[in-house]
């Protein structure tokens, strides 16, 4: 077993965070400030290719795993863009996995370029206000007429649909009574976000101000049949095919966000003197560090077992949902003692770690919650009977 850095994810952090270098703190501290997308980071990373990192390089992209997906993401999240930076494309990194593996190549061939060069922004359409994480009970339909399909529903914390040209959206063809399991009869589309036929409504929210999250409502959406992904009724499935790798990637990035307040924190804690010695020599401030550490170097092991797994094409779905949990908390933890070490600055804006914060938060709840996941672990690997 060889937990060496390759000289390729060298060479990815490196470049990633030379893109990064002219999108300072000040950067994102002025875009939580005025909400406004990073339109130009975001055109910076689509012309360094970043985009396209695990798409298949017949469609433009580089081709690589998610294990380097990981390392690009929490490479953005350790300069201090987190959750901002990193959602701003993530949709690209794993949203669209379904179309390059279920595709038709017709569909990879018009749909997935466009995206990895930029030209193009999608959003990510699952989730539902009376559904939660129950996805197949999703409410959303459907119905086919001749060569099309119309589509009446409702979507919620649906990320970039502000800017977002297309959405990849699940909605169920087959009423639930019908189906022979509750997975079967959703059906995945990949279509033209119509703001005639789609109404997106802001959500104001606690953190990652610059990336938006969103309300939709779908009142008459027509789709043509050549934006069916795959077969009619197995959407389920292949919305699947992205949940591990986005659960991966969001765990990355909780520790990208970790590391970079557990050095704001080190460093600080170096530099401020108070009763005439630097605070980091008390251990009241040292331990709690080095447990912060700790716990990130852990959980980011996690991850990439989870990734590899994943690359290889094994099971990893107990090592992607526990990599998201371990490394949520770690980040959090490390983010909250941050502030601590900081003091009344902490609560500063100008500091930053109060926003690390408030970004961290995200991968503590969404995609899945930490009690969805304990659940599935208790199931799935200790064997446990179901709970709910």
């Amino acid at each position: 077993m060889n937990f060496e850095i390759t000289e390729q994810e060298r060479a990815i952090r490196e470049a990633v965070r030379q893109s990064c270098a002219p999108f300072g703190e000040d950067y994102w501290l002025a875009r939580d400030a005025d909400g406004h997308f990073p339109d130009d980071f975001y055109a910076a990373m689509a012309k360094a290719g970043w985009l396209g990192i695990a798409i298949p390089d017949a469609y433009g992209g580089s081709g690589l795993g998610v294990s380097e997906a990981s390392a690009m993401m929490q490479t953005v999240a350790e300069t201090g863009a987190c959750m901002s930076g990193c959602a701003s494309f993530h949709i690209n990194i794993f949203g669209l996995m379904p179309i390059a593996v279920f595709g038709t190549e017709e569909q990879k061939r018009r749909f997935l370029p466009p995206v990895v060069n930029g030209s193009v922004r999608s959003c990510f359409g699952v989730t539902e206000p009376n559904t939660g994480l129950n996805t197949t009970q999703l409410k959303t339909r459907a119905v086919r007429q001749g060569d099309r399909y119309v589509v009446h529903g409702q979507k919620v914390w649906i990320s970039t649909a502000q800017k977002a040209d297309k959405i990849l959206l699940l909605a169920r063809t087959t009423p639930i009574e019908e189906c022979k399991s509750h997975s079967h009869g959703l059906s995945l589309f990949y279509t033209d976000l119509d703001r005639g036929k789609v109404q997106v409504r802001l959500i104001e929210k606690m953190g990652r101000h610059a990336v938006d999250s969103n309300e939709l409502f779908i009142d008459g959406l027509e789709i043509p049949v050549e934006n069916l992904i795959g077969e009619e009724g197995k959407g389920f499935k292949y919305i699947l095919h992205g949940m591990n790798p986005e659960r991966i990637l969001l765990a990355s990035e909780a520790v990208g966000i970790g590391r970079v307040a557990l050095r704001k924190a080190t460093d600080y804690s170096n530099d401020r003197i108070v009763f005439n010695r630097p605070i980091g020599q008390n251990q009241a401030i040292q331990h709690p560090l080095a447990r912060n550490w700790m716990e990130l170097e852990a959980a980011d092991l996690m991850t990439r077992k989870a990734a590899w797994l994943y690359d290889s094409g094994q099971e990893c779905g107990s090592e992607a949902n526990a990599a998201k949990y371990l490394c949520a908390e770690a980040g959090f933890r490390a983010c909250e003692q941050a502030i601590l070490t900081h003091g009344g600055f902490g609560y500063a804006k100008e500091y930053h770690v109060e926003r690390y914060l408030r970004e961290v938060m995200i991968a503590r709840i969404a995609p899945v919650s930490r009690e969805m996941i304990l659940s599935y672990i208790a199931e799935r690997v200790l064997n446990l009977p179901k709970s709910y």
